[in-house]
């Protein structure tokens, strides 16, 4: 008995190398999982790539600075991650997506969806 287990082993271990260093070749013929490439795609780092990924609109325009060519990166990775996901999850519009994710950043800073903080020991004079 230990004789089958021992080459049943030792073939799963063959076959997990030779399919681990052959990958290149078999896993684009993969059929894609629904949001796995979204998931795992990566996100263009330029103004350019992030209005062809949508993230831009008649209140947040991005033309200018490609326009004027801005040598910047481009939008932060962390928040176009997460409003591309809200983008995805919610299927809402960019500007909505960003107003959602504008939300739970101030939410999650103690501060008021009116741009109040909502710290008991805040002072205001108007």
């Amino acid at each position: 008995m230990a004789y089958i287990l021992y080459s049943v082993t030792v073939f799963f271990i063959v076959v997990a190398t030779a399919l681990f260093f052959t990958r290149a070749r078999w896993v684009p013929q993969l059929p894609d999982l629904p949001g796995a490439g979204y998931i795992y795609s990566r996100l263009p780092d330029s103004f350019a790539g992030d209005i062809e990924a949508g993230l831009t609109s008649s209140t947040f325009d991005l033309s200018g600075n490609v326009e004027e060519g801005d040598s910047r990166a481009g939008l932060d990775g962390v928040a176009k991650a997460e409003v591309l996901k809200i983008m995805k999850k919610r299927r809402l519009t960019f500007d909505k997506a960003r107003k959602v994710y504008m939300e739970s950043r101030f939410k999650a800073n103690g501060i008021g969806a009116d741009g109040i903080p909502r710290d008991p020991k805040f002072v205001s004079f108007s």
